[in-house]
């Protein structure tokens, strides 16, 4: 204490205290500050990934798609983050990969891992693919004194226009009326009027599109059963609309490229599985046939060999029928492995 050492660390640890407890004070003040200052690469102009991604977060949340604050990397974020890019980056080719990983050097943005990856993390490996967010990432998710602002309307609307001011002033106008317009709902309603679409190969070297297509396809045939399984009858539902059911292709897709609404239908997981594995097959009448040579013990459920004979449930569309090429090509392959 005589030589004065003690008091001054005592003063310089309280500067120090004070000046973190300023710092951690997370309120609307302090997002906007960070919205207004991202940490962008500028090698080649101003890079607009991250504001963009913010934006398509905030459009989700504003319009109900985002209900908690968990943020996969799913198709109706990537055809929002899309939509937007195509308006606001002509010139550059999106990537939703890397503000995705990036975006975590701004402190508010983090991830959780799928069981199995959290020691990537702390290695420090850059997850920034589409395809290896996809494998390795269950969600992301921000600050929860973020998350809560973004649940009042007018402190998100504050920092939608921060985002707006900061990084894309010339297009006010423009990106409020984008922000209004669902591009997975209308990429949704765009195929359902057309029944689908067969795609040439060239269509689908992006990996982005290519997760939109294939999630929307699914949807529309799972909506068209009323999200119900076609062979089991099974319908289970939670209050944010997930269910239990798949939209399978009949003709798979990586063969035939047909996301044609009439070559899909409704199955449950074991269904689908067993469907994709040819151990039932559909017959022109819309009958179910079992494979006879499965070995099946099912003591809490119907078994699949009881099913033989039952006509699958059919949406209340006509035209949504399972089509009857599809049918016959799914019925030969199962013979074919029959024999």
């Amino acid at each position: 204490m005589a030589d004065g050492k003690r008091p001054i660390q005592l003063c310089e640890l309280g500067v120090h205290l004070y000046c973190f407890i300023v710092v951690m004070i997370k309120n609307l003040a302090y997002y906007v500050n960070k919205f207004a200052n991202l940490r962008v690469s500028r090698s080649s102009g101003v890079a607009p990934n991250k504001p963009i991604l913010l934006l398509s977060i905030i459009e989700m949340i504003s319009q109900g798609q985002i209900r908690l604050n968990q943020i996969p990397l799913s198709a109706e974020l990537i055809a929002t983050f899309l939509k937007l890019w195509s308006h606001l980056e002509p010139v550059r080719k999106p990537d939703i990969g890397m503000p995705f990983f990036h975006l975590t050097s701004d402190g508010f943005w983090h991830y959780r891992m799928k069981p199995g990856f959290e020691s990537l993390i702390a290695a420090k490996v850059k997850i920034r693919t589409v395809s290896t967010i996809s494998q390795t990432v269950e969600y992301a998710y921000l600050d929860e004194e973020l998350f809560e602002i973004l649940q009042n309307s007018e402190e998100r609307s504050i920092l939608t226009h921060v985002l707006i001011d900061s990084w894309f002033k010339e297009q006010t106008q423009e990106i409020e009326q984008l922000l209004q317009v669902n591009a997975f709902a209308e990429l949704q309603e765009q195929l359902q009027r057309s029944g689908g679409k067969v795609y040439q190969p060239e269509e689908l070297e992006d990996e982005q599109t290519t997760i939109v297509r294939d999630a929307a396809f699914r949807k529309i045939v799972v909506s068209t059963y009323n999200w119900r399984c076609a062979f089991c009858g099974l319908q289970i539902l939670d209050s944010l609309g997930q269910n239990i059911v798949d939209g399978s292709h009949i003709k798979p897709f990586s063969q035939f490229y047909d996301d044609r609404i009439d070559n899909g239908v409704s199955f449950c997981k074991n269904h689908h599985w067993a469907f994709d594995r040819f151990w039932f097959t559909i017959d022109d009448d819309y009958t179910i046939i079992v494979a006879d040579k499965l070995r099946e013990d099912s003591p809490n459920a119907k078994p699949m060999r009881e099913f033989n004979g039952d006509r699958i449930i059919l949406p209340a569309q006509v035209q949504y029928y399972p089509r009857q090429d599809s049918l016959k090509w799914h019925r030969e392959e199962f013979l074919r492995r029959a024999a």
